[in-house]
């Protein structure tokens, strides 16, 4: 299998989920509106560029032209053989950076720009677009530096500071950033896409009154926003009014509604019907809205499988035992990894009440450093990720365990020891955390087949998770998922901690004790009381962490349990061995 067709990654248009196998991250929505609503706040473009002055070179002309008419090899063939003669043309390297962009390489898009900007610093539309790029590769810290730089030269743009908002609460200053929309909405009482911006903030510090009104009153200025009922159906303990549901039910019977509000409006209303116990009412709902959703989408299982398959040929007991030594050797970071909706914002919650562990939120930056193994190092040895780790030295590895910890620096503030890293999708990763790494722990929370998947499929995401809206894609990936985690049980013995959720549940003093025992840290009692711990969180789960565990959700799926045969069936053998594994 060549390196092509093993690439791993789709990182067009994403946020976080950069990095999982191609088809799991959605692309950007092309609706300007609904852009606007996802959890990481995508800011618009600073101009149209689909309607950008074409060049006077005619060489360039034809290359942008090839760009406007979604061509972008040609244009990137076009653009090679110029800047071969011109290698400092600022316009080339710009549409190279939009035709690298196009072909889903940010990190090389965002360097050309870099690129741009050295002869050029006052480019100012140039700046913004490697500001845009840069918050797409993770690199939030520098694109705040470049959208400090603009908006030095205009405080006032809006589209500068609603991408700098999103920066902030990308970095955890949910505060800045409610601060920051509040002044723009002063200014613009009358922007929808600001109010939910606002609404994402506030519920990240837990301030639900507010977030609830401000999600309303962008309803109330966009009456069809979909995306707004989505973020109110998405807190948990929101009960929607007959009047809204009603409201709902009017904007899915209009003809002109697009498609993407009209799927976050079938699981807005999936959540009501569920809310009234109207169980087949509600999986209607829930099946209209992913059925929208997946009919937009790209995703194919099998690149996952292959991915799955790939990992287990490389990450073999001679490869660990060659690197032995290698990496950082700091043991800083816990990664709880798994699939979403799994529970992984509750272990998450439950260690950072521990005086040893500061939580932090999803981070990026393992898959943004496998993007780059991908992207800039892996052709150079005409390989693939995770290939190409098989080309790395111990100096390298090294160093990358060593960019982790710098990247992820600037999220440490308490001075605790320990930190976590919750980003669910890093369970494919686990061969290359462990490399660079290896004394870090990984903890894989894992929930019951059926609930785990129901709990997706019921679930419209910001971004990423394409598996999600179809139960056979579902049950594909829950098995690639615990395949993958068996050979690394299999490889490496002890070196990943399970937490089962319905045993957490069940029992959390001892479940609890057990993964203190893992971290090599005392039990304290305030990791059962992790509810009174205040901290912002950003994901869907952000209520649930802020009262005692409960076990309502444990069993919801078996409401539905009629209607998902498909799951079953592509679940297999998983499904039979929970929770253990099948044979490999």
């Amino acid at each position: 299998m060549t390196a092509e067709r093993r690439a791993p990654f789709d990182p067009a248009g994403n946020d976080r989920a950069v990095g999982t196998p191609l088809g799991t991250v959605v692309k950007v929505v092309k609706d300007s509106r609904a852009r606007t609503i996802g959890d990481k706040g995508v800011a618009p473009t600073a101009d149209d560029r689909s309607k950008r002055p074409l060049p006077g070179n005619p060489r360039l002309r034809a290359a942008a032209a090839a760009l406007q008419d979604d061509r972008p090899d040609i244009a990137e063939n076009i653009l090679r053989e110029f800047l071969e003669l011109h290698p400092g043309n600022v316009e080339a390297l710009r549409l190279m950076a939009e035709t690298a962009a196009q072909n889903r390489r940010p990190g090389e898009a965002a360097a050309l720009l870099a690129r741009c900007l050295a002869p050029a610093p006052d480019l100012a539309s140039v700046r913004f677009r490697y500001a845009e790029l840069l918050f797409e590769i993770s690199d939030f810290e520098t694109a705040k530096s470049e959208l400090e730089i603009l908006l030095q030269h205009d405080s006032r743009n809006s589209s500068w500071r609603k991408l700098y908002g999103a920066v902030l609460r990308m970095m955890g200053d949910y505060a800045g950033a409610i601060s920051l929309y509040r002044e723009m909405l002063e200014e613009s009482p009358d922007r929808p896409d600001l109010w939910t911006d606002c609404g994402h903030a506030l519920r990240s510090l837990g301030r639900t009154d507010e977030c609830v009104a401000a999600y309303r009153k962008a309803i109330e200025l966009c009456e069809s926003l979909g995306g707004a009922y989505w973020s109110l159906a998405n807190l948990k303990r929101f009960r929607f009014s007959d009047a809204e549901v009603a409201a709902m039910e009017a904007q899915l019977a209009r003809t002109d509604l697009l498609a993407n509000d009209r799927s976050y409006l079938h699981f807005s209303l999936g959540k009501a019907f569920e809310d009234l116990e109207l169980h087949e009412k509600a999986f209607e709902h829930y099946a209209r809205g992913n059925a929208i959703v997946r009919l937009a989408n790209d995703y194919d299982p099998d690149v996952t499988t292959a991915y799955v398959a790939r990992c287990r040929e490389v990450f073999t007991p001679a490869f660990f035992h060659e690197r032995n030594g290698a990496g950082c050797p700091a043991p800083d970071p816990i990664f709880i990894v798994g699939m979403p909706r799994a529970g992984s914002t509750l272990v998450e919650q439950i260690l950072s009440s521990h005086s040893a562990i500061e939580g932090t939120t999803e981070l990026d930056d393992i898959t943004a450093l496998a993007r780059h193994l991908e992207e800039a190092i892996a052709p150079n040895h005409r390989s693939d990720y995770p290939g190409v780790l098989e080309y790395l030295d111990a100096a390298a590895l090294k160093a990358l365990g060593e960019d982790y910890l710098r990247r992820t620096c600037y999220r440490r503030r308490l001075g605790r020891p320990f930190f976590t890293d919750k980003m669910p999708n890093n369970y494919l990763h686990a061969g290359l955390i462990h490399s660079i790494l290896p004394n870090a722990k990984i903890v894989d929370v894992r929930r019951h087949p059926l609930g785990c998947c129901f709990a997706n499929f019921r679930q419209h995401f910001s971004t990423g998770q394409l598996f999600s809206y179809r139960q056979a894609d579902l049950g594909r990936c829950y098995r690639d998922y615990v395949e993958l985690m068996a050979h690394f049980d299999g490889v490496l013995p002890g070196r990943i901690h399970r937490v089962v959720y319905e045993r957490l549940v069940a029992d959390p003093k001892a479940e609890v004790t057990r993964l203190l025992a893992y971290l090599g840290l005392p039990f304290e009692e305030s990791c059962l009381r992790f509810y009174e711990t205040s901290r912002a969180v950003r994901t869907a789960s952000s209520e649930q962490i802020r009262v005692p565990i409960y076990s309502d959700a444990v069993e919801q799926w078996r409401h539905y349990e009629q209607w998902l045969g498909p799951l079953k069936q592509a679940l297999g053998p998983v499904l039979e061995t929970w929770p253990g594994a099948p044979a490999l």
